[in-house]
């Protein structure tokens, strides 16, 4: 295989931002800002198949199917109050 693509998880966490990559188990990581965050990540990403080849480990494949799903507030029964709306990052 030439290239491994996998799907990367970064959320906020504290004053910081987690990132994870979910078929990848202990590749998880964090930083100051999600630049941060996405370069950890790869750096961790690749220790660890180079990790997983060496010891003749199998990779893991990413087939898995993401989506984004949106949902007005007009198709709720009981609306929000404004302390309840987050905005996604």
């Amino acid at each position: 295989m030439d290239a491994y693509t996998y799907r990367v998880i970064i959320e906020p966490d504290g004053d910081g931002y987690h990132g994870y990559v979910p078929v990848v188990p202990g590749v998880h990581t964090c930083g100051r800002t999600i630049d941060e965050t996405k370069v950890n990540l790869r750096e961790a990403l690749v220790a660890c198949l180079e990790t997983l080849i060496a010891h003749g480990e199998p990779i893991p494949e990413d087939d898995s199917l993401e989506y984004i799903q949106s949902i007005s507030a007009l198709e709720l029964q009981v609306q929000p109050t404004k302390q309840e709306i987050r905005p996604y990052i």
